[in-house]
């Protein structure tokens, strides 16, 4: 696959076409990708979106289960370690 390039909390990153966004965002180094309603930083978990905890903003929409989003180009992602 041809790498495409994203951007992960305003970050430019090029990573390998047909990844997730789960992938992508683990690879770039990320602490957590949300937070909990008591605030207790989460990431992916079972990472076939039964769990819902790898749920990021992506292109604007929020929410999104980043397990089942496969990347490209110029996709802005964000996650609440920005916040």
């Amino acid at each position: 696959m041809e790498p495409v390039t994203l951007s992960i909390n305003d970050k430019a990153l090029t990573v390998p076409g047909g990844i997730t966004v789960a992938s992508a965002v683990l690879v770039s180094g990320a602490s957590f990708f949300r937070r909990s309603v008591s605030g207790s930083p989460r990431g992916p978990l079972c990472g076939i979106g039964i769990c819902f905890e790898c749920r990021l903003k992506i292109n604007g929409l929020a929410h999104r289960r980043s397990c089942q989003v496969i990347v490209e180009d110029g996709m802005k992602i964000e996650t609440d370690e920005q916040n």
